[in-house]
């Protein structure tokens, strides 16, 4: 993955943690009594951040200086986090000194102190990083009631960053006493701001060459974030920025997108070549391919059957990108060294291509065009045919050509072009690029079993879902399979992993049951239509929905179920077809008996065209998927013949 080293702590409470340089015993003593919180301030809260405020002197570009001290009530072990103390740190460019945690009963007594002695020192990376220069210091506190009171001090040093990152001021279910954050920073350094959720505005206190800047809030309300809504459309929070930054000692200008692009293109510059002989070889390859686009998917092709994915984190590793050479040579790169290869493959062959900077998370917050500013984590590739433009996700071997998923369409990304950088919006996903088809052929015996035999056909995020599932343990495929199509359970469950081409991932099933009927009742049985659930979700009733409701993607689908009734039964009830109608989708189903084969053809379709769906049409989404579930749980009855 792309990523930048910067000094988060990752707790519950991490954006709250402030200082002042007041030490504790200088706080008024009713902030650790649990007994004084405001009852307004219980109410739907794990946590009551008691007080905070955070002191960031900006000193230079790429230099600062952060003083934290944070006091938070755990009102039940769903605020637990706040127990927690996370520092990631960098020995060259990013100090942790003064660093306590205090811990205190529900009547103010401490009865625990820990120092940075006390915590465990160790390499910050994740299961895709081989090596990294960040580390980070931890600690956690048992707890053994509640109330309890935690309180933290400690004091960063940073010689190296992009920009200033920002102030959250509250975490979900977590109420808030009295939190401020300060900003002081030159008059020169084109500071600026971007309110998300908030509208609440600084103080600025002018003083000489510098201005101090304190936002103050005081008794906010804990809220609780609705099912299906995202942090970033829900929380107050405020990013900042400056104009210039230093990272790794390399200086820059994030005054616009097109500035911050322009230090990327110069930090790339010198790794984005082949070396000529292996051009040569790259165009030989490729010189009976007609198109550029043709050309294209082959080398496409060839990086995803020859390369693999690596993290490697090391000095300013996290933003340059490996030499296309290294990576030819060694086979391997994380996402940004993989991008810059494929774009030197296309480069050997004379199709231009754009490495692109982006947010790669399911349903993340999307770049700001009015507000340069670092949310980025990965990076993808930008090709700009003449017809039209294609964008590659270079860390997967199974991607088709052409295509992002989930995590990178509908967003801004932030292309490296010859003039600079330039923020532009990824495709849009459609529920026609996300599609599980399905055939099931279920025959039914005199007694209530039968015999199924289903085949899928996955395309898009589906086809990325089958073959991985298709890599998995049998009970490990038989447990994801039974829950999220809600199968039923079977005597004997056999998986076996179809083909894949043209972008469509095959699987075939084949169950037995001894008992498949839901109700039999003298000469009568009573059946689900279908194999399975094809689309079982459902929302709470809600009198008024807030905030926008997020699914993970846009999908269709459809399954066509044959049914074979025993010899000596006919239908004796068959399900009503429906269709139902919802301003983003809709759901269909049709029966048909075919009295000369004893059959029953079910044949239903979900769609869901858009994954966001507004808060004004939440009610209309609950009854329509309500609608759905019962659609699903219509019964065809069968009875014997007299």
């Amino acid at each position: 993955m792309f990523k930048k080293f910067k000094c988060l702590f990752f707790i519950a409470a991490a954006c709250f943690l402030t200082v002042n340089n007041l030490r504790a015993q200088d706080l008024p003593k009713q902030l650790y009594l649990a007994s004084t919180i405001p009852d307004s301030l219980k109410e739907d809260a794990n946590s009551v951040v008691r007080y905070s405020d955070i002191i960031k002197t900006v000193k230079s570009p790429g230099r600062e200086n952060v003083k934290y001290h944070t006091l938070v009530t755990i009102l039940n072990e769903k605020g637990d986090g706040e127990a927690v103390l996370r520092l990631d740190y960098n020995k060259k460019f990013y100090n942790v000194s003064g660093i306590e945690m205090r811990v205190f009963d529900a009547n103010g007594v401490q009865i625990k102190k820990y120092h940075k002695s006390d915590m465990y020192d160790g390499a910050a990376s994740d299961d895709e990083t081989l090596v990294s220069d960040d580390r980070f210091l931890g600690v956690k506190h048992t707890i053994a009631s509640y109330p309890i009171t935690i309180e933290k001090e400690y004091e960063l040093d940073e010689t190296s960053y992009l920009d200033l990152s920002g102030w959250q001021m509250q975490d979900d279910q977590q109420s808030v006493q009295s939190s401020s954050y300060h900003v002081i920073i030159d008059n020169n350094a084109g500071f600026r701001y971007l309110n998300k959720n908030t509208n609440i505005k600084p103080q600025v206190t002018p003083d000489g060459e510098k201005s101090e800047y304190k936002w103050e809030i005081k008794n906010v309300k804990a809220i609780k974030k609705e099912d299906g809504a995202e942090d970033w459309r829900v929380f107050p929070h405020i990013y900042f920025a400056a104009n210039n930054f230093e990272f790794y000692g390399i200086p820059g200008d994030f005054s616009s997108w097109k500035s911050f692009g322009n230090w990327q293109k110069a930090l790339n510059a010198d790794v984005c070549s082949l070396t000529p002989q292996r051009e040569a070889e790259i165009r030989k390859m490729t010189d009976t391919i007609k198109t550029d686009k043709e050309k294209a998917k082959f080398l496409y092709k060839y990086l995803q059957q020859s390369m693999r994915y690596v993290s490697v984190q090391l000095g300013i590793g996290g933003l340059k990108p490996f030499a296309a050479t290294f990576v030819d040579q060694k086979k391997y790169g994380d996402c940004k060294a993989l991008s810059n290869y494929m774009s030197a493959l296309l480069k050997a062959v004379n199709i231009p291509s754009y490495f692109a900077i982006i947010n790669a998370e399911p349903n993340g917050e999307p770049a700001d065009f009015s507000f340069p500013f670092d949310s980025f984590n990965h990076v993808i590739l930008c090709v700009p045919f003449k017809s039209d433009t294609t964008w590659l996700e270079c860390t997967s071997s199974i991607r088709a050509f052409g295509e992002l998923d989930n995590y990178t369409e509908n967003r801004a990304a932030l292309i490296v072009t010859e003039d600079g950088g330039k923020l532009v919006s990824t495709p849009k996903s459609s529920a026609g690029k996300n599609q599980f088809n399905s055939e099931a052929h279920i025959v039914l015996d005199a007694d209530g079993g039968a015999k199924t035999q289903i085949k899928i056909m996955g395309i898009g995020e589906y086809r990325d879902m089958y073959i991985g599932l298709s890599a998995e343990k049998l009970d490990d495929q038989k447990e994801s399979l039974l829950r999220d199509l809600n199968i039923k359970q079977p005597l004997s469950f056999d998986f076996i992993s179809g083909k894949d081409a043209n972008n469509i991932k095959e699987v075939d099933l084949n169950l037995e049951y001894d008992k498949f009927c839901d109700i039999k009742s003298g000469d009568k049985m009573f059946y689900r239509p279908m194999a399975f659930t094809l689309w079982d979700g459902t929302v709470p009733i809600l009198e008024k929905r807030k905030t926008d409701f997020y699914f993970d993607f846009p999908r269709q689908k459809s399954c066509v179920t044959t049914i074979d009734l025993p010899a000596g039964f006919e239908v004796e009830t068959l399900p009503v077809n429906q269709s139902l109608k919802f301003t983003y989708g809709n759901y269909d189903v049709k029966y048909v008996y075919d009295a000369a084969k004893n059959q029953v053809i079910t044949t239903a379709k979900f769609v869901l065209n858009n994954h966001v769906i507004p808060a004004a049409k939440y009610t209309e989404m609950q009854e329509y998927l309500d609608a759905v579930a019962k659609a699903q749980n219509k019964k065809l009855v069968i009875r014997r013949k007299a």
